[in-house]
């Protein structure tokens, strides 16, 4: 049990890689608040925590909404006295053309993936300082390091900013022997990249099917991740094994970013 007496809090937590996590961890011991936009899958994934006769906590936020942040910190402080780890996983994109992407998508895609992302941190991080312990972890992607396939720039600018925040907040909060590091997945199978997937084969008149051939093919190892090898590195980073690192952001993609 490599997280035992742990809580973590994640994000986007209701499906997805946000869901792998939060199951991951509870499978390693720790007790769970999951958190989504969608108060029925936080609860699912809070009862699926359970399996693992873990203490879970189900909760609906808006990340985007500091309010909310506040008050999902405040009801995870309040059941479990305290935050070891937190997964910022939360986050929104659709596929678009940069010359369509309009001011409402550049609003909506940053006020989750990057706003949300450092008042989650700073929030959580409030928790952590006075017991000068804690990882926090955000889920970025190789979008931001500039992977030809991104949904779009928007999105790849927010998944930027996510990299670079963890690098800048590393080096802040380390006094408080707090870490902080950044997954950043490659092409991984989930509700929001098989949408995805579906509009860029409308648009290309061919079916799904050859398109997730297509999507595997340019990968090294020739396979897509599942949500839980994104989760598999989530909990190693939130161990005993990861204390010294910090600062860092590893791409989780079959080999198809080499930075």
């Amino acid at each position: 049990m490599l997280l035992a007496g742990k809580v973590a809090l994640v994000t986007g937590a209701g499906s997805g890689i946000g869901r792998a996590c939060a199951i991951a961890l509870a499978e390693a011991g720790a007790d769970v608040v999951a958190v989504d936009i969608n108060a029925q899958t936080a609860e699912e994934t809070a009862a699926a925590a359970m399996d693992f006769q873990r203490r879970s906590l189900g909760l609906q936020a808006d990340v985007g909404d500091l309010q909310d942040i506040d008050r999902i910190v405040q009801a995870t402080m309040a059941e479990f006295g305290r935050i070891d780890i937190a997964v910022n996983n939360a986050g929104v994109t659709r596929r678009a053309d940069i010359m369509d992407i309009t001011e409402a998508d550049w609003d909506r895609i940053h006020r989750v993936n990057a706003k949300g992302v450092f008042f989650c941190l700073q929030r959580v991080a409030r928790e952590m300082i006075p017991r000068r312990e804690g990882r926090i972890i955000g889920i970025a992607s190789i979008s931001g390091r500039g992977y030809a396939g991104a949904s779009n720039a928007a999105y790849a600018a927010s998944k930027g900013a996510v990299i670079s925040l963890t690098k800048t907040a590393s080096q802040q909060l380390a006094k408080h022997n707090i870490n902080v590091n950044a997954i950043c997945p490659g092409v991984t199978r989930s509700a929001l990249s098989d949408a995805n997937l579906r509009v860029r084969a409308e648009q290309e008149g061919v079916t799904l099917a050859e398109m997730e051939r297509r999507r595997a093919e340019v990968i090294p190892l020739k396979r897509a991740n599942d949500p839980e090898d994104i989760a598999a590195m989530a909990v190693f980073l939130a161990s005993a094994g990861a204390r010294n690192i910090t600062g860092q952001c590893y791409n989780v993609d079959g080999g198809l970013v080499l930075d």
